[in-house]
């Protein structure tokens, strides 16, 4: 019988893009055939005891991720020895790494070693900050030339496996991430609600995700005194936080809009949810910095299901995420100028923005609900698909704290 070891040091109750999928789809696989091994978080005892997975606790974070100093090698090694018991008391026959650093490498040594073939999810951001570091590179290149396939998580990212890495197109699959359709669903516009959102009845522009350049916040926030010149209510609100957060509020206090701007930092699930529905745009002004990018774009799928209309930058795999011009708009978000010009296209016509919302709410149930996706990996896994779990509280709004996406 096959049976899978998912290798992640991201999985629920850590917050994280990646982590909300591998838990989407893992958790309606056969138990009999999965077993994961998972970083050690805050709160995960709590949470296994409400679940019925088979999920191993690893201390699968490292300092560094390379191997080429003491303390990476002896990491490695550390987590090696701990995986390599799982697989041969589990009878693993495929091994599922959750990224390409660390956990693909372990994989790698597993096989190696053992035999074990494993595969490994590829989120475009990861293997683009590895050509910072020539030992990284070297990693990389070793892991994708052993594994048996790679899961792209948008056509961008197995378009940068392609073209910048050298793999052959038959060793990718693409799996897009998806969206829990019955969580994230539309509501009526509602005054109480925005109220205790400290929204009222202001024009809301809502962006999710972490505090971190390639998102965007700060750009929207410099497009922001042009966009008040035609509604000067408006408020730009963030869930999420991150090493920006200062800067950005030192950036908003020096353009003078420190008023038309709301830092949210995490919310709850029933918050953020509420913030997805009564928001009047959502935007990810996302952009490529020194090579990182956005991956995908979880949170845009997330808006839509909601009934939102969303705007996203032209780089990376959120194009992917959206019906273009029926469900959002792309935009270049490099600069304040264009990004403010096609946030007021949309803001202008509130018609549009209506027929937007409800096609992309038809969009997203169509095309990334996650019962769908995981019938999908299923058959790609050759693994029998059985109904999710109910009742554990994972946090939705994956990305905001974690970019991995």
């Amino acid at each position: 019988m096959k049976k899978i070891l998912l290798l992640s040091e991201v999985f629920p109750p850590q917050n994280g893009g990646s982590g909300r999928w591998f838990w989407e789809i893992y958790s309606r696989l056969n138990r009999e055939q999965v077993c994961i091994a998972a970083g050690e978080h805050e709160g995960a005892e709590e949470f296994d005891r409400q679940h019925e997975l088979n999920v191993e606790r690893l201390p699968l974070t490292l300092s560094t991720w390379g191997v080429a100093s003491w303390s990476g090698f002896n990491g490695y090694w550390r987590i090696f020895k701990r995986v390599l018991k799982v697989v041969r008391r589990e009878k693993i026959t495929m091994i599922h790494a959750g990224r390409c650093l660390p956990e693909a490498v372990v994989a790698m040594a597993v096989k190696k070693l053992k035999g074990t073939p494993y595969v490994f999810y590829v989120h475009g951001e990861d293997v683009n900050t590895a050509w910072s570091s020539r030992e990284l590179t070297f990693l990389v290149r070793r892991a994708l030339n052993s594994a048996t396939y790679c899961i792209a998580n948008s056509q961008n990212t197995a378009r940068l496996l392609q073209e910048d890495w050298g793999l052959p197109a038959e060793k990718i699959q693409v799996l897009h991430p998806g969206v829990d359709t019955q969580r994230f669903m539309p509501e009526e516009r509602s005054l109480s609600i925005r109220e205790s959102l400290g929204w009222g009845d202001r024009t809301v522009i809502l962006t999710v995700g972490r505090l971190q350049k390639r998102k965007g916040q700060d750009m929207l926030i410099r497009a922001l005194p042009a966009i008040r010149e035609q509604f000067p209510d408006v408020l730009y609100s963030i869930v999420g936080d991150g090493a920006q957060r200062e800067s950005l509020e030192r950036l908003a206090e020096e353009l003078g809009v420190k008023e038309s701007l709301q830092f949210q930092g995490e919310t709850t699930d029933e918050e953020l949810a509420a913030c997805y529905r009564q928001c009047d745009l959502f935007a990810l002004p996302n952009r490529e910095i020194d090579g990182d990018i956005e991956g995908f774009g979880m949170v845009l799928l997330e808006a839509q299901a909601s009934g939102r209309p969303v705007l996203a930058g032209d780089s990376g795999g959120t194009a992917e995420t959206m019906d273009i011009d029926k469900t959002g708009v792309i935009a270049d978000c490099t600069s304040p100028e264009p990004l403010a010009e096609a946030i007021l296209k949309l803001l202008n016509d509130e018609a549009r923005r209506e027929q937007m919302g409800r096609e992309a709410r038809g969009w997203v149930v169509s095309q990334f609900d996650w019962s769908a996706l995981a019938r999908q990996a299923g058959e790609l896994f050759g693994v029998e698909v059985v109904a999710g779990l109910e009742g554990c509280s994972v946090a939705e709004g994956s990305e905001v704290a974690s970019d991995a996406n």
